[in-house]
């Protein structure tokens, strides 16, 4: 038997015994599990999480005591495990050493996730979705997700998050790759309309599969982005999921029109109260030719977006993340492979979901060489794009870093109906990048030097 043989073995026997860990006596048996995965983690590169996970756990009235007791009470038990195994144990300890191994070994960014549009089709048409400038007709086959996943998995590569066009006009062959690969863990970006009881059967089943349901606050702001009659489909599809014990979460935009709803405690402990465990929250992305730039937020919108967010999160039993304004947590911006990518339904790979510019594609280059390719070097090279990582996107906050990595790089414009030059899209961003500096500039000193300020994150 080879070590590596050897090693895998040991590794399996490790996780069985930790999977033992996540019934009964939550309390007696987390923090087994705590000292399990620190000695697990023998790279020690997860240490200051378990010490966090152990804060937590020694203060039975904090918010996350109680997000973590709830999902110990209303998901499903093989779920839970299932969710163990694949995305704390597969793609936080297993996979974020093999990719730290292929990073030192290729000299370029591996990413944590890999977020793929398994077609551009879509049973809805929202105002400002970037996804709908691709059309509706492109598809990628089950053989080439299938193969993308083959290759991630191999450095190391464990998430990963379908979008779209709506992916659950795919949903049988989603549920074909949750099969295939049941170590990874799955989650899709959603508009939930497609959520039905077989489907959530199929969930149940698979175990490996997690939706993220768009929602833009209440019904009115809702269904003035997706269409009328959007919310009431949304809802039902929540309260199928909560009757069969499965995890769920929100996937929220905001932009200038829906800032107040979607900020708003009511909005918060809405979620909360219809079983959502995380609420993931974008900001509107000005992308496509025709995209609409008055729906982006202004400075004032966006610090209310910054306090609001910071707290509920040490109030409300909820898992959040603000990709645009928690770039302190992750380092600036997460894209290029650094932490995900995106693969359209055309193959096209590009280093953000809102990065329409290519210079590869999975039907002629393995994941490795686009990695290494022209345009994700040039990321790999850039980030941090900026000393304040509440200014972390080289579109959005510095749109000169963008223009110049495209033009530098030779990468296209992945448009298929209206292709839109890098002068363009950055054009639209420079307004919005220098309004933000001021704002940005004090929210980022205070939240280190300013007790008044620290004082209003908390």
């Amino acid at each position: 038997m080879s070590n590596n043989s050897r090693k895998e073995n040991v590794q399996s026997f490790a996780v069985k015994m930790a999977l033992g860990y996540l019934s009964g006596n939550m309390d007696k048996n987390l923090p087994k599990l705590l000292d399990w995965a620190d000695k697990f983690d023998k790279e020690g590169l997860h240490t200051e999480k378990i010490e966090a996970f152990s804060d937590i756990l020694a203060n039975p009235n904090n918010n996350w005591y109680q997000l973590i007791q709830n999902i110990w009470t209303t998901i499903d038990p093989d779920v839970r495990k299932t969710f163990f195994e694949n995305f704390i144990v597969n793609s936080g300890l297993i996979g974020s050493a093999r990719q730290e191994k292929a990073k030192t070994e290729h000299g370029c960014n591996i990413p944590w996730a890999i977020l793929m549009d398994p077609t551009s089709a879509c049973n809805l048409k929202c105002t400002g979705c970037w996804a709908a400038e691709y059309g509706n007709k492109l598809n990628m086959s089950y053989e080439t997700l299938d193969s993308i996943i083959e290759q991630g998995t191999a450095l190391g590569t464990y998430m990963y998050i379908y979008s779209g066009g709506e992916p659950l006009v795919r949903k049988t062959d989603i549920i074909k790759l949750c099969e295939a690969h049941p170590d990874c863990q799955f989650l899709a970006f959603t508009n939930g309309t497609l959520i039905d009881e077989d489907f959530a059967n199929e969930i149940l089943r698979v175990r490996n599969f997690v939706p993220a349901i768009s929602i833009e606050g209440f019904e009115d702001a809702t269904d003035f982005r997706r269409g009328a009659g959007t919310y009431q489909a949304v809802i039902r599809a929540i309260e199928i999921l909560k009757d069969k014990k499965l995890p769920f979460g929100a996937s929220c935009c905001y932009t200038s029109k829906n800032v107040d709803s979607i900020s708003s405690e009511e909005f918060i402990d809405n979620l909360i109260s219809h079983g959502a465990k995380f609420a993931w929250f974008f900001h509107y992305m000005p992308v496509g030719n025709d995209a609409p730039t008055e729906l982006l937020p202004s400075p004032e919108q966006r610090e209310q977006m910054y306090h609001s967010i910071r707290k509920y999160r040490s109030t409300k039993p909820l898992f959040t993340i603000d990709f645009q304004n928690d770039g302190e947590y992750v380092d600036g911006c997460i894209a290029g492979g650094r932490c995900y990518l995106h693969i359209n339904a055309n193959g096209d790979i590009e280093p953000c979901a809102f990065i329409h510019y290519s210079d590869s594609n999975i039907h002629k280059k393995t994941l490795l060489e686009a990695y290494k390719s022209p345009l994700f070097m040039a990321y790999k090279k850039g980030q941090p794009f900026n000393e304040n990582p509440l200014r972390p996107c080289p579109m959005l906050e510095n749109p000169e870093a963008l223009q110049g990595m495209v033009n530098h790089s030779g990468a296209h414009s992945t448009d298929m109906q209206s292709p839109e030059s890098a002068e363009h899209l950055c054009g639209k961003c420079v307004p919005y990048a220098e309004n933000w500096v001021d704002t940005a500039d004090k929210l980022w000193h205070c939240s280190h030097s300013c007790n008044d300020c620290l004082d209003t994150d908390r």
